[in-house]
């Protein structure tokens, strides 16, 4: 099995990579870009890991090290 973990800081939060982004692309010609946020993806080979078990043990990869829940959000994508 396969996971994706997204990880994106939350909103509020400061986001100084994503206001570079934003500002480089305007400096390049894409004046339609408005504003960026910056994240990660993340993607894990489970192995024979079942579905719920998956689930679970992503959500507590998540909370242990993969994102630091203060201050930033996931989401966890599984494929077969």
């Amino acid at each position: 099995m396969k996971a994706k973990v997204f990880v994106t800081l939350k909103r509020g939060v400061l986001d100084p990579q994503g206001k570079a982004i934003a500002h480089a692309l305007n400096s390049l010609g894409f004046p339609e870009v408005v504003d960026a946020r910056q994240g990660k993806v993340i993607e894990l080979d489970l192995g024979d890991a079942g579905g719920d078990q998956a689930q679970s043990r992503l959500d507590a990869m998540c909370q242990k090290l993969l994102a630091n829940t203060v201050i930033e959000d996931y989401r966890v994508e599984l494929a077969g």
